[in-house]
């Protein structure tokens, strides 16, 4: 795999930082809910809740994919983004590369708040990039299926698009989020399957 490009680097850099705020920062929240102040942590404000919680803004669609519950839980992430993220954009270029990124991701945080209702499911917030991660792996799969590849967790190249499965296999073993959850990353897939196909139908072409 190439080194680190901008996009991939930054978006290493933005998580990593988050992350810390997590974990360092003393944030202490207050909203008012019900006419009664609730204190909330960083981590609270920025994951994604249920639709249904009084917790749950709109803006945690976006937030929730820079939070992450556990170190192993960010490095495993960034160690696929690193591994896959530069090959695509390169391919692609920036601005492709962050639309596939970003609405995977925010793809992955819908289907999740939709499951989460109708299954009624216990008031449990998901974060973590593996949404858009999954999305990414599913696109990498579509763009270079015949590309042979191989990781440290994989030491034999084999072809991207049966790496891939193997890499959201252990992604989801590692996932402590829940069923659920688990249920809503694959949704990364879904959209990330749905958007590279109609790129590759319509000929969309980027300004880069």
């Amino acid at each position: 795999m190439q080194g680190l490009t901008p996009l991939v680097r930054n978006l290493i850099i933005l998580n990593g930082l988050v992350y810390i705020a997590q974990m360092l920062l003393p944030l202490d929240f207050t909203r008012t809910i019900d006419g009664q102040d609730v204190h909330l942590m960083l981590t609270q404000m920025i994951s994604l809740w249920g639709i249904s919680s009084p917790f749950f803004q709109p803006y945690q669609f976006f937030t929730y994919m820079f939070a992450h519950g556990g170190f192993f839980h960010i490095f495993f992430n960034m160690i696929v983004l690193a591994s896959f993220g530069p090959v695509l954009e390169t391919y692609w270029g920036e601005k492709k590369f962050l639309i596939c990124y970003l609405v995977t991701g925010i793809g992955a945080g819908i289907i999740y708040t939709v499951v989460h209702y109708y299954l009624g499911s216990s008031d449990v917030p998901m974060l973590g990039a593996s949404g858009a991660i999954y999305g990414l792996l599913m696109a990498f799969g579509m763009v270079f299926p015949n590309l042979e590849v191989g990781l440290l967790f994989v030491p034999i190249p084999i072809k991207a698009k049966y790496l891939v499965f193997v890499v959201g296999l252990i992604t989801f073993l590692l996932d402590s989020s829940g069923n659920v959850a688990h249920l809503a990353h694959f949704g990364g897939v879904v959209v990330a399957y749905l958007l590279v196909s109609f790129w590759n139908k319509s000929g969309t072409k980027f300004n880069y």
